[in-house]
């Protein structure tokens, strides 16, 4: 291959690397003046903005402020809006008094009505919330009113539910599928979520059911830049990721889409969940999706929506979404199988083949495999003990993750090239055999363990074109190669980046491992590079400067600041108190109070309150008693009724307080309800577990019932929590500096006092 050749097809597999990521999602231009019945992203900016003023999570005063201006936005379009409210406890033994926002848009038919689903309320306790889900709510809210503005009547009844306590425990759609009249009828749901405040936006299917009516129906829709696969629908159906739409599809038998964005996740859960934050480009592409869906599903039938067949499906530029049923699965593979088979014999039969060179062709590609997989697995170890304040990003995403992503892309590629530079002598039409039987294999494999995933025999096919373009041409047209490279690279190179985004770097052997895999699917076009060895070392010195760059940006800054937490403990029963923080890299402000006697907890009661990431205290100091009052805990039934014991306890607070949890001694429960919700059979279970975790609002009591077996002594363990240590009268706790932020997912900034009773 010439040199020139070998430059531009190189250019030209960038360039389409670049366009595999650029054509997921539309880019924000200002459309502040576009017309009524379009989406305009600049006002739905306007509604994040007013909702993601201050942190909103339930049981805070700017919570009320945002459900008041969500219910002004429904009441100006001219909806009627009703506030559903309710204790729930879910599947998590979250309590909470939900308050869900509701209207409805009345259609021409009385059959099956639509969902437009997100929820109001912000994670505890410093969410700003735009993202996660002031995004959602602003999507739906103006793609209510440039449908409005059409002024034309649907055939299926519109449902707008923006639900509450969703950060809690899913709690309003709990509420609302199995207390709300409408539920029985939703046909579907459109659930519009974040995790992130950034990137393309993917849709996920909830459906008990097969999912082929759900796709040919979503691409009748034609959203124009749709970004769905079915590896991701099954790897999402084996994780215990939930959403509200969760709810539906297991209490309901409802089914629905999700459509989440999950880029910049070092911002989920943190005041940094900002206006600011917020991709324009990401919520122009949430819109993207909603107003066609909108249009099409408020008239299609509804009721026709169940199916029992899957469909394999993914989408690429141009081509949208692409899909096909599973029984296809075996016989394509079986077709590829049989075309490899043939090729191979034709190979052997023009002796353009040679068994002694295709069987060392698998060395270069194994040592391949085994070194990038090494590279990944211990990537992310390795950078956390180089930087240890790494451990203080709890969801393990770091602002300059995507630099990480980068050098351990361009190493993996590196090593490619390296060892594959190293085999320069077999000829390429002998070093496609072994990729050509591994992707088959994984193809197999997918095939039987992983279905969603059998997508992977498409750009094989485009391989086994490639394999017999080599095996019959000397010289093949290097662009015609690339060519054939271009549904691997639009297929899989967005998973290099998704994988550790969504999941942490701990991923990176996904990025590594995939990138190797891709190389591999273009060998039918480097295998003629003979210049391998030179790419090796300019891919190793990008790679370097990439580790550079990341170093360079490792340190917190006002832009990229610290997560770090405080908690003042005060235990009621023995009368001492304690500072703790969840912080492994205390800092200076941190430091004040967690200071040279710092300890590591030794078993600081395991049973802290729970978390995401089940964090535990890493450091905790001694601190001054305060005057801080414990809840009042009066039982006011214990009798006994056919040998079984009837307990009932309220908890009453005596200071402004957030949060209750409870912890039971190792005891059988045959039955246990809070303020008159009946608790999951977990809860009940012969283990020291919570009991349940009360979100309280507006100050309210904890009203507890147990019934137990008669004589048997009950210990409750009580933690009462108010995220106000900044603030209280009783402390002079200084703000953060600017390069710090309050951590997420763990309790923080927070009063928490201790207190076991035994009854």
């Amino acid at each position: 291959m010439k040199k020139t050749a070998r430059f531009l097809t190189l250019v030209l597999i960038l360039l389409a690397v670049y366009w595999s990521f650029k054509a997921t999602m539309p880019t924000y231009n200002s459309d502040n003046d576009a017309s009524l019945t379009t989406f305009s992203t600049d006002r739905a900016l306007k509604h994040v903005a007013k909702i993601s003023k201050k942190p909103h999570a339930l049981g805070f005063k700017g919570h009320t402020d945002v459900q008041n201006y969500i219910v002004e936005q429904l009441e100006k379009m001219g909806l009627e809006t009703s506030l559903q409210e309710g204790y729930t406890a879910g599947d998590w033994s979250n309590l909470s008094y939900a308050t869900n926002i509701v209207a409805k848009i009345k259609g021409k038919k009385n059959t099956k009505s639509l969902v437009l689903l997100s929820h109001y309320d912000s994670s505890p306790h410093s969410s700003l919330g735009a993202s996660d889900a002031g995004s959602g709510v602003a999507t739906i809210l103006e793609s209510i009113r440039a449908y409005l503005a059409e002024n034309k009547t649907p055939e299926n009844d519109i449902i707008i539910l923006l639900t509450d306590a969703e950060e809690l425990g899913l709690n309003g759609a709990d509420l609302f599928v199995n207390k709300h009249p409408w539920a029985k009828d939703v046909g579907l749901v459109l659930n519009f979520e974040a995790r992130g405040s950034g990137g393309p936006s993917y849709m996920l299917i909830e459906t008990n059911q097969g999912n082929s009516r759900l796709i040919e129906e979503f691409s009748a829709a034609n959203p124009e830049y749709p970004v769905a696969n079915s590896l991701a629908y099954s790897i999402y159906k084996m994780l215990p990721n939930d959403t509200d739409l969760t709810i539906f599809r297991e209490d309901g038998d409802i089914q629905g889409f999700n459509f989440a964005f999950i880029d910049d996740h070092f911002d989920y859960h943190t005041v940094r969940d900002n206006y600011d934050r917020l991709d324009k480009n990401t919520l122009a592409h949430q819109g993207s999706y909603l107003m066609p869906l909108l249009h099409h599903f408020a008239n299609a039938d509804l009721s026709t929506l169940r199916s029992s067949e899957d469909y394999i499906y993914f989408t690429v530029p141009f081509f949208k979404t692409v899909s096909y049923p599973y029984r296809w699965i075996w016989p394509m593979l079986a077709l590829g199988t049989f075309l490899f088979i043939l090729l191979l014999l034709s190979g052997f039969k023009k002796n353009v083949l040679d068994a002694k060179q295709i069987v060392t062709g698998f060395v270069p590609l194994l040592i391949s495999l085994v070194l990038t997989g090494i590279v990944g697995y211990y990537s992310w170890s390795a950078l956390q003990w180089l930087y240890p304040q790494y451990q203080d990003i709890l969801h393990g995403f770091t602002y300059n993750g995507y630099t990480y992503i980068m050098a351990f892309t361009l190493l993996s590629i590196a090593i490619c090239f390296y060892i594959y530079h190293k085999f320069k002598n077999i000829k390429t039409s002998n070093l496609l055999v072994a990729p050509i039987i591994l992707w088959l294999l994984i193809s197999g494999a997918a095939a039987t363990y992983l279905k969603g995933a059998s997508y992977t025999i498409v750009p094989v096919f485009a391989l086994l074109i490639s394999f017999m373009i080599v095996n019959n041409q000397k010289r093949p047209n290097p662009y015609l190669l690339v060519f054939l490279t271009l549904p691997a690279i639009a297929i899989f190179a967005p998973f290099v980046k998704m994988f550790p985004v969504g999941l942490g770097l701990k991923m990176l052997i996904a990025t590594t491992i995939l990138t190797t895999l891709l190389f591999i699917l273009m060998l039918p076009l480097f295998g003629f590079y003979k210049n391998k060895g030179k790419l090796a070392i300019l891919a190793l010195l990008l790679f370097i400067g990439c580790m550079i760059s990341a170093h360079s940006n490792s340190n917190f800054t006002e832009d990229k600041a610290k997560p770090s937490s405080l908690v003042y403990v005060l235990n009621a029963n023995e009368n001492k108190a304690k500072w703790a923080t969840y912080d492994n890299y205390v800092t200076d402000w941190t430091s004040q109070y967690i200071g040279k006697d710092k300890i590591e907890p030794s078993n600081l009661d395991s049973r802290t309150i729970s978390n995401k990431y089940d964090s535990r205290f890493s450091y905790v100091s001694n601190a001054p008693i305060k005057n801080i009052l414990a809840p009042k805990i009066e039982k006011t039934l214990d009798t006994i009724i056919n040998n079984k014991r009837h307990l009932k306890i309220c908890i009453t607070p005596q200071r402004s307080v957030n949060r209750l949890d409870v912890f039971k001694n190792n005891i059988n429960l045959e039955s246990a309800s809070v303020n008159g919700v009946k608790l999951n059979d977990y809860s009940l279970l012969d283990t020291t577990h919570k009991l349940v975790t009360h979100y309280i609002k507006n100050n309210d009591y904890t009203e507890i019932s147990l019934i137990t077996n008669a004589n048997i002594p009950v210990e409750l363990t009580i933690y009462e929590a108010s995220n106000d240590l900044l603030t209280n009268v009783n402390f002079n706790i200084p703000e953060r500096p600017k390069e710090e932020i309050p951590m997420p997912f763990v309790l923080n900034d927070a009063i928490l006092t201790v207190k076991t009773i035994t009854f």
